[in-house]
């Protein structure tokens, strides 16, 4: 049978891929090692966080199911950085690994396009410079007009415990040989990185009378737009610390650990350490924050958030029992650090198809990424992709300034990584743009031409925006008095009024926010038809106005640089007033616009500069 597009992987990459495509209507082929494990947690428990709440909620707004999914399973919520201002809120949840995964399946096998095989992909079939199918371990041979790769950590991984070495591409699944040998022969280039995990806990052991309770949110919200679901009961996590006891009994094993001894090649991520390489790179640290989180509603297993290593069991044993409220703990699983193949992600066109075969998708760790939400997104952007790729529509490409999705994927087409790359909101130059709270009406509209979202969620979406558009209205043209305004304005620490005052005046203020105004009876009357939502989207408008301007502006700037097309024949050796290294960059990365030219790193001002005299600028 032949298909439309294979998928090779049901990570969160491949799960995301898949459905997207489906649902456009390609007939897909999800091709995974194991149906046990689709859409598997591997490592914690949990969803959004800072930057990366806000790539969920995208995901959700353009028609993905890892928002739904994550409100489905979900055991506690948080919305982090409320301190700060809006640009910076990011949802979290801490969610129950077995229902997350039970529910993608369930989803998955509801769309009656994706037919599902376990088995094991070893290599791509290539015919033309294009491919058209894979084959399997077992002997198989499927065919299809387009594959999607999300390899996850499986191409040629190594689990690390200590100096103990297995082959896997997670603690109990096989790794995945092939694949990479195929294409550096193809000329792609390849490198390694490594990831790690902690050990999972018996929770019956844990003594949380000595750690500090972490509840959720006190009025929990979701992730989904189109399909919101609330909690109704919150599962507690805690925080414990480290200490000097117990980073000495780390440093007593550094000798065996794989990341000190050189048994570990891999370029490990950044901003999640193994515990270890915090206590070696930090010294000067006497403790270490520890986050101990629940795994589900029906079991013990707890997931030691902060305590990722690859030591030697028993040394993690001695260092685990040092910890405040560890003292009695027994391990379920060991933590381990596995190292995997990836692809040069610069190797990439701003679609995820590889430059140097066509129809051939890149999703998910295999272009240097670490995150579920990270990969979720690169699937869903890979599975529209391939299916226009094979309709002869338009490629589907969101600009930084669109959503942190079009930032992530530039960021790795044009500056390419090394290391794991993991999402932040300083990477985003437009992040009071791309706030969680507004996902919805930045990147439905685009769903609903894409035809990813129904047009009942459309219809949806566009009653709310009217709804804020009232909003705005009434708080700019509906006055409050002295008598119902200045009781509230003194319970918050802000001037009276002295007469009546425009309701946008007064909710300006830095000291009220759209609740505290809610408590002046008057316009809690004004704003009876709209909800909570709709009216805090009317006050960010308002408070952040003079920034959200600032940044269109520039938009509009980057737009216009955007417009200047880019012959992806050109050869930039031609133009010898550009620097070697501009030359070089522009000439690998093959930029379709002066936007995307501006972006790439080693590409400067005054080359920037010389493009536009030479393209007639």
């Amino acid at each position: 049978m032949e298909y439309d597009l294979i998928v090779v992987g049901a990570g969160h990459a491949g799960c995301e891929a898949a459905n997207i495509a489906a649902k456009l209507g390609s007939k897909v082929l999800l091709v995974t090692m194991n149906m046990e494990t689709i859409a598997k947690m591997s490592c914690n428990p949990a969803m959004g966080g800072v930057a990366k709440g806000q790539i969920v909620r995208e995901i959700d707004a353009l028609g993905g199911l890892s928002g739904i999914v994550s409100d489905y399973s979900m055991m506690q919520f948080r919305m982090l950085n409320t301190s700060k201002g809006p640009a910076m809120w990011s949802p979290r949840s801490q969610n129950d690994r077995t229902m997350f995964s039970l529910k993608w399946r369930e989803l998955l096998e509801q769309n009656f396009n994706i037919d599902f095989i376990q088995d094991s992909v070893n290599q791509m079939i290539i015919e033309k410079n294009a491919v058209v199918g894979v084959e399997t371990t077992s002997g198989n041979t499927y065919r299809a007009k387009s594959v999607v790769l999300t390899s996850g950590t499986f191409m040629n991984g190594i689990i690390h415990i200590g100096r103990k070495q297995m082959t896997g591409g997670r603690m109990g699944d096989k790794a995945s040989y092939g694949i990479t040998e195929q294409l550096v022969s193809l000329g792609f280039e390849a490198g390694r990185m490594k990831t790690g995990t902690p050990p999972r806990v018996d929770g019956r052991t844990i003594d949380y009378s000595k750690m500090e309770e972490q509840a959720g949110d006190k009025d929990p919200q979701c992730f989904s737009f189109r399909k919101p679901t609330t909690i109704q009961k919150q599962h507690s996590c805690h925080i414990t610390y480290t200490n000097e006891q117990v980073h000495d009994t780390l440093r007593s094993a550094f000798a065996d650990s794989p990341l000190f001894n050189g048994a570990i090649q891999g370029v490990g991520p950044r901003y999640c350490p193994s515990v270890e390489d915090k206590v070696n790179r930090f010294a000067e640290r006497t403790r270490h924050q520890i986050f101990v989180e629940p795994e589900g509603w029906n079991t013990y297993e707890t997931y030691i958030n902060g305590f990722s290593t690859s030591l030697p069991q028993e040394i993690q044993y001695k260092a685990l029992r040092q910890i405040n409220g560890f003292e009695n703990a027994k391990i379920f699983r060991p933590g381990y650090a596995i190292e995997y193949d990836f692809f040069y992600p610069t190797q990439l066109k701003l679609n995820l198809e590889t430059k140097g075969i066509k129809n051939l998708f890149f999703a998910g760790q295999i272009n240097g990424t670490t995150g579920y939400e990270e990969a979720a997104c690169q699937g869903l952007m890979a599975g529209i992709n391939a299916h226009n790729n094979i309709n002869n529509s338009e490629p589907f490409v969101l600009r930084r300034s669109d959503a942190y999705i079009g930032v992530l994927i530039d960021d790795l087409v044009n500056k390419g990584t090394k290391e794991p790359y993991r999402m932040f909101t300083s990477r985003a130059e437009y992040r009071i743009l791309l706030r969680q709270d507004n996902a919805d009406l930045r990147l439905m509209p685009l769903a609903a031409k894409l035809g990813t979202i129904s047009s009942a969620e459309f219809d949806t979406l566009q009653n709310k925006a009217n709804n804020i558009s009232s909003v705005n209205k009434i708080i700019s043209k509906k006055t409050v008095t002295p008598n119902d305004a200045n009781p509230i304005l003194t319970k918050y620490g802000t001037a009276e009024i002295p007469q009546n005052y425009l309701i946008d005046k007064v909710l300006s203020r830095p000291q009220i926010n759209y609740k505290q105004l809610l408590e002046i009876n008057s316009i809690k009357l004004l704003l009876s038809d709209f909800n909570d939502a709709e009216i805090e989207q009317a006050e960010i408008q308002l408070k952040y106005r003079g920034y959200i301007q600032t940044e269109q502006e520039n938009v509009e700037k980057l737009i216009r640089l955007e417009k200047l097309k880019i012959d992806q024949t050109f050869d930039f050796e031609t133009i010898k007033s550009l620097s070697l290294e501009a030359r070089d960059k522009l000439n690998q990365i093959k930029p379709e616009n002066i936007g995307q030219a501006s972006r790439i790193s080693g590409v400067s001002p005054a080359d920037i500069s010389v493009l536009l005299v030479h393209f007639g600028r």
